[in-house]
């Protein structure tokens, strides 16, 4: 025989849940029955509970995720997939794609009928998310009839003349309540949806003469994404301050921030810079998906044998690791990517960032904050009588903090850390100038890593060519009759005409032997240094990067670009 469950009223699983009494139960039903409205509505009018807090109840009573709508981006597409009718009637809203199924924030998920309606009419499984029914009502004001492209909702923002008269900019009362009118909402948020579709990892807001130019970076490139009239300016930059938590009211003193957001399935941290300019604030916002971080070594380079002198250095007790490059040449991703490898139960790993970019299960992280005191060289000194077997620092800049790094190397303890120099010899050079004696160098570095990102070809337009000779004599590849095929990207929608999508790492690594330790002590030029290393088996950024293109991952334009020989 079925056993039949008996579902309970929100009253029952309040009260089970600890939100209210018995006796506040029987007065909420009781001004139920005289007004006429919902039991749930009328508890939170008398002030007992908060929306949060039934939405809450509800979800963990049957089991079903809890959404704060505030902290997520739903993108058009999405909201196409339910009628703007259906959503106000059942007071739901679509917020993101799973496979064949859509979730979507309901205040009621227990409604079957509604359920049903949804699933008929979009063609995709339901999966049901619990949220109040302001959220909802909120974001189903927003995003229904608003939405468009960039330049579709900033017209609407002009022809609704939502903007600041001369000497409102001053006023914090008056910036928040712009910054809140759901059309400026709707453009930040497009900005952000826009910029994630197109994987790109910066979106710079910046004001000029007569305009408020949007740009983003994609594979390093930065691109404009749109030009809107400068009187958006104090509305858009107060919007993105809200969101990073910062002084609104504050425009002549940079200002950082940070602020989690959802865009469908991808959890993105925002973090988010400000500086006063001569046409007022500009504000880059840095996007970091935490889905799309890379932690495996092979996914690093299509040479994963670049990589095996590294995945054996990275399996020694003791000694320093050094990765060097630009600025957006991957260090950090590298850093994170070798903690991951080694990263177990038994071992303690500590970090000290500045700024914590992703937060890695099991790794104690530090943040830097040198307001309080923390800088890299103090959390370092307080770190190792944490009895640490693995320290990552996330960048040695300057002498104190490379003396720390060294001691801790040599007293037993692995060290990662990142340093700015143009190839893994010239780090030597760096240290050096820094004031470390060439002694400590020798003994404590085991290995020094150079990396690129370069762009990769296109797969879509991807087409043979030959190139010129002078191309050729530049990169350093003889011309003669037997020269492998050459390949770039004919320019497509796909890569916006560049020809170019994505991208690789290439590595250099170095190892310290006996006979690189010999020429350290010696204080000898970077060139010496590098010829013994070569005669080890050491290849260059250089040799990687035409391995890259003769392979056809990469164009020769690229690699001249990212690398050079040194001399």
């Amino acid at each position: 025989m079925a056993v039949i469950r008996k579902v309970k009223k929100i009253g029952e699983i309040l009260v089970d849940a600890g939100l209210i009494s018995s006796a506040q139960l029987e007065e909420a039903l009781n001004v139920s029955k005289r007004t006429g409205a919902r039991v749930g509505r009328t508890l939170v009018n008398m002030g007992i509970v908060t929306e949060e807090g039934i939405a809450q109840a509800l979800a963990h009573q049957f089991n079903i995720p809890y959404v704060s709508l505030s902290g997520v981006i739903i993108e058009p597409h999405i909201i196409k997939l339910i009628p703007e009718a259906l959503a106000r009637r059942y007071k739901v809203i679509p917020f993101a794609k799973e496979g064949n199924a859509i979730k979507v924030a309901m205040f009621d998920p227990l409604d079957v009928f509604a359920t049903d309606d949804l699933k008929k009419v979009s063609g995709y499984h339901i999966l049901p998310c619990v949220a109040t029914e302001r959220d909802i009502q909120k974001a189903i004001d927003q995003y229904y009839g608003a939405a468009g492209s960039i330049e579709e909702v900033a017209k609407r923002i002009e022809g609704a003349e939502i903007e600041l008269l001369k000497g409102e900019e001053e006023m914090p009362e008056k910036l928040e309540r712009i910054a809140g009118e759901a059309s400026v909402i709707q453009l930040v948020n497009l900005m952000i949806s826009q910029a994630v579709t197109e994987r790109a990892s910066d979106i710079h807001i910046e004001p000029d003469e007569d305009t408020l130019r949007v740009r983003m970076r994609v594979d390093g490139i930065l691109h404009e994404m749109s030009n809107l009239s400068l009187k958006l300016h104090p509305a858009v930059l107060s919007r993105v301050k809200i969101l990073g938590g910062l002084n609104i009211a504050e425009k002549r003193l940079p200002q950082d921030g940070r602020f989690n957001i959802k865009v469908g399935s991808s959890d993105i941290d925002i973090r988010l810079s400000t500086l006063p300019t001569i046409f007022g604030e500009k504000a880059v916002m840095r996007l970091l998906d935490k889905s799309a971080l890379i932690l495996k070594l092979d996914e690093l380079t299509p040479f994963p044998d670049t990589l095996e002198v590294l995945k054996k250095m990275v399996k020694r007790p003791f000694g320093m690791i050094l990765l060097t490059g630009p600025t957006g040449s991957g260090k950090t991703t590298t850093a994170y990517t070798i903690l991951n490898m080694i990263n177990s139960m038994d071992k303690n790993i500590v970090t000290v960032e500045d700024p914590v970019e992703y937060k890695l299960k099991i790794i104690n992280q530090v943040q830097v904050n040198p307001k309080v005191g923390i800088t890299f060289a103090n959390a370092l000194r307080h770190i190792l009588r944490q009895d640490p077997d693995i320290v990552m620092i996330g960048e040695i800049r300057d002498r104190e903090t490379a003396e720390i790094a060294i001691h801790a190397a040599l007293t037993g303890h692995l060290v990662i850390s990142t340093i700015h120099t143009n190839n893994a010899v010239g780090t030597i050079n760096r240290l050096i100038d820094m004031g470390i004696e060439p002694f400590l160098i020798s003994s404590a570095i085991t290995c020094l890593v150079g990396q690129r990102l370069i762009r990769g070809i296109c797969p879509n337009c991807k087409a043979q060519y030959q190139p010129s000779p002078n191309l050729l004599k530049e990169l350093g590849v003889p011309v003669t009759d037997k020269l492998p095929p050459f390949y770039k990207g004919r320019g497509c929608a796909l890569c916006k005409g560049s020809g170019l999508k994505g991208r690789l790492g290439i590595f250099e690594t170095l190892v310290i032997n006996e006979d690189i330790r010999k020429l350290i002590l010696e204080k000898s030029d970077a060139g010496k240094i590098l010829e013994a290393s070569i005669k080890h088996g050491f290849k260059t950024l250089r040799h990687e990067g035409i391995r890259a293109v003769v392979n056809g991952y990469t164009t020769i334009e690229e690699v001249l670009q990212a690398t050079q020989e040194i001399e």
